[in-house]
């Protein structure tokens, strides 16, 4: 059976994750084997987040993300362990379908960036 979290963090059926997530919308800068890309962070645990971007990456490939946190800018290192293609309709009066891509990325590693400094280049071997 899968579990879900509610609001108040206890979980429920349907839902496999053993740690909530936060539902926090932020901009990241992606750098894979595929290429460099933005994206939007769409919701995030202690293991992981999705992120929505137009340049997916391969299952397996490692990735950079970097973001602001806390006033600091931040890097991850992460698998990408899925990609994602998802269509749907819009709402009554909407137009066109609506279209979503993007990777749900495991962490493996982080670094802090100080304040004001240069980040390096990035490296994702």
């Amino acid at each position: 059976m899968r579990w879900r979290r509610d609001a108040a963090g206890e979980r429920r059926a349907g839902e496999r994750r053993r740690v909530a997530r936060l539902d926090k919308v932020f901009p990241v800068w992606l750098v894979g084997e595929d290429g460099e890309s933005h994206g939007v962070a769409r919701n995030i645990s202690p293991g992981g987040m999705f992120v929505e971007t137009p340049v997916l990456q391969p299952i397996g490939s490692r990735v950079k993300v970097t973001f602001s946190a806390g006033g600091a800018e931040m890097n991850a290192l992460g698998e990408v362990r899925y990609v994602c293609h998802l269509t749907g309709r819009p709402e009554v009066g909407g137009r066109g379908p609506i279209s979503v891509t993007g990777i749900g990325i495991r962490f493996l590693g982080f670094e802090d960036l100080a304040p004001g400094a240069a980040a390096p280049a990035p490296s994702i071997h």
